[in-house]
């Protein structure tokens, strides 16, 4: 082990599919990172086995369990064994750098903020996520954690998404725009107007509004606004992306000339479908929380866990949270 080495607290009743998808999608990410440990919290029966056949693996046994069904903050008070809660507390303890789950997401978000704690001076955590633009990914938040903020709430995830830019993406020095209706000031919403003005004197590398035609092009480095209007955002994207490309799919095999004709095309088509994928991009973290928060969507295969467990281990290494810190701090 080297000096990179890092452990990642991973739910293994985290998805639809789970445990098997977790358990597969534990094994891709400890192929690929030699320098990865995994705290596997779940029921004793799953984890003690996978863990005893597996080096850098530990059982971390749980009794209880969170159903995606359930409220979030209730469950989290109430079921103090469970994966979830467990996890989160591992990262608060020190004996975890990150956590990764594919569960329930407000219990997720609920866990991480009341065992991890919020960052100093953080008012509102915010889930980010990657969006596989054209120019070059972007991060796109809030998606869903604050439906309603205030202008204030808005610079902070801009400093937060700025971090995030920075240590997973590696871009040195990453602009931020405001999602907003048009690109001059004065556009918007009385929110919006006032949080451009807050922007401008308290977000480095700020460039003003991003409108949502532009949020596909991936000229801005950092998209921020409420959660409501970013879930919405995210929802449509992944929607139209589907639909475009099935419908591709269809025009390219509907005749048999077609279908020759796409033969050719298969490898740039598959390069493409790769390129947007979500799944390459990992889960979306909670930031602001004081430890690593990974959360991954509910239908993740074993490829969207290993992206997942990858970013969480990407973000310990980079001393997310400590930027964070800083930057909300300055």
């Amino acid at each position: 082990m080297t000096n990179n080495t890092v452990t990642i607290a991973v739910d293994a009743l985290g998805g639809d599919d789970a445990p098997a998808v977790v358990l597969d999608g534990v094994d891709a990410a400890l192929a690929t990172d030699p320098s990865l440990m995994i705290a596997l919290t779940g029921p004793e029966d799953v984890v003690v086995p996978f863990a005893a056949a597996r080096k850098r693996v530990r059982a971390v046994p749980t009794t209880e369990f969170i159903d995606m069904g359930e409220h979030p903050a209730n469950a989290v008070r109430s079921k103090k064994d469970s994966s979830i809660v467990v996890g989160c507390r591992l990262v608060k303890d020190g004996e975890a750098a990150g956590f990764f789950s594919a569960g329930n997401t407000g219990a997720c978000m609920a866990a991480a903020t009341l065992i991890m704690g919020r960052i100093a001076g953080v008012s509102r955590p915010a889930i980010a996520t990657v969006i596989p633009a054209a120019e070059r990914p972007s991060v796109l938040l809030d998606v869903g954690a604050n439906a309603d903020v205030k202008p204030e709430n808005l610079v902070q995830f801009g400093l937060m998404g700025r971090a995030y830019a920075q240590v997973v993406l590696g871009i040195d020095e990453p602009s931020v725009g405001l999602l907003n209706i048009g690109a001059e000031p004065t556009k918007g919403s009385i929110l919006a107007q006032e949080a451009h003005v807050l922007m401008i004197e308290g977000v480095p590398g700020f460039t003003g509004n991003v409108e949502g035609r532009e949020i596909a092009e991936g000229t801005t480095d950092v998209i921020v606004t409420d959660g409501f209007t970013g879930n919405v955002a995210l929802k449509l994207l992944e929607g139209l992306a589907k639909t475009l490309l099935t419908q591709v799919k269809n025009a390219m095999t509907s005749t048999p000339v077609r279908s020759l004709a796409a033969s050719v095309l298969k490898a740039p088509l598959m390069e493409l479908k790769e390129r947007i994928n979500p799944d390459t991009y990992g889960g979306a973290p909670l930031l602001g929380v004081r430890g690593v928060c990974i959360i991954g969507h509910g239908s993740s295969n074993p490829r969207a866990v290993a992206a997942g467990i990858d970013v969480a281990a990407r973000a310990a290494r980079g001393g997310l949270t400590d930027r964070i810190a800083t930057a909300v701090a300055k």
